[in-house]
């Protein structure tokens, strides 16, 4: 067993092939322990040099409730009323510190994701800010 640190990309493909050709290995054998190594080692590597966003809030929420097989309206009482609920999932509010700790409870999704600002574009249905109006002289 001959392990190396993952410095670049060339060392990180040769440590995932290597992953796949100790895929399956017994945990308490050489093959087991190189395996487990070369895996935190490439998990390090990907969080430093290739690290994933955390999803959109709203887009969060929709994708839970597609997985328990519901629609919106198992969000009011969680994040308000029904035009609560419309308003935050078109993007038009933000989502409150009380609508995240129940968001959070009720639908096991992680607070750290419900805390960012949402995104651009999930904000479509936001209000775009009018130019004030010219006053009239009387």
């Amino acid at each position: 067993m001959r392990v190396r640190p993952i410095k670049n990309e060339s060392d990180y493909k040769m440590a995932m092939r290597r992953i796949e050709a100790l895929w399956g290995a017994p945990l308490a054998s050489p093959e087991g322990d190189e395996l487990e190594i070369l895996v935190t080692l490439a998990e390090a590597y990907e969080r430093q040099h290739h690290p994933l966003d955390l999803p959109d809030p709203v887009e969060a929420i929709k994708f839970r409730l597609e997985q328990q097989g519901k629609d919106y309206r198992a969000l009011i009482g969680i994040i308000g009323q029904r035009t609560r609920v419309y308003e935050v999932m078109r993007g038009a509010r933000p989502l409150s510190l009380n609508m995240i700790r129940k968001l959070h409870r009720d639908l096991q999704i992680p607070a750290e994701v419900l805390i960012q600002a949402a995104r651009e574009g999930s904000r479509r249905g936001a209000r775009r800010a009018r130019a004030p109006r010219a006053r009239r002289s009387a």
